[in-house]
């Protein structure tokens, strides 16, 4: 009975080994899926380049400061997939750039055109700067 016993416990042993082995397969199976990158290929090294500049130049909707270039956040994946896509279809970098700011608006922008309702952006700070120096030489006068 003793050597029943034995066998029995080295079975539950094994499968006990089996089941950390199995969970350690699959933990690194989803941790390398979680950690790969998207590759994108090119036909020459100009898009490549169009490329990597576009989406360094372009905002991320959903972070507060980053590029879609620096950001992993899903809908900063779809906005680069889809750059790469207008790019192969022959888009101009102004045309790509219209896209993203019809959909996500002129804020994502990192480069607002100096048109319409932009100006406050270019020249706000030089006016707030000239009132701050008119009120205090103003102030100082008196």
């Amino acid at each position: 009975m003793g050597d029943y016993f034995y066998a029995f416990n080295s079975t539950s042993n094994s499968k006990k080994v089996m089941k950390k082995q199995l969970f350690i397969a699959f933990f690194l199976v989803l941790s390398s899926a979680a950690f790969t990158q998207m590759v994108y290929e090119f036909e020459n090294s100009a898009q490549e380049k169009r490329f990597y500049l576009l989406i360094s130049e372009i905002r991320c909707p959903k972070c507060t400061s980053g590029s879609i270039a620096s950001s992993d956040a899903p809908i900063s994946r779809d906005l680069k997939n889809k750059v790469y896509e207008l790019i192969l279809d022959g888009s101009t970098d102004k045309e790509i750039k219209q896209y993203v700011s019809e959909r996500f608006g002129a804020f994502s922008d990192y480069r607002p055109s100096l048109s319409g309702s932009n100006y406050i952006l270019w020249f706000g700070p030089f006016i707030f700067l000239a009132l701050i120096l008119a009120i205090f030489f103003l102030r100082r006068r008196v």
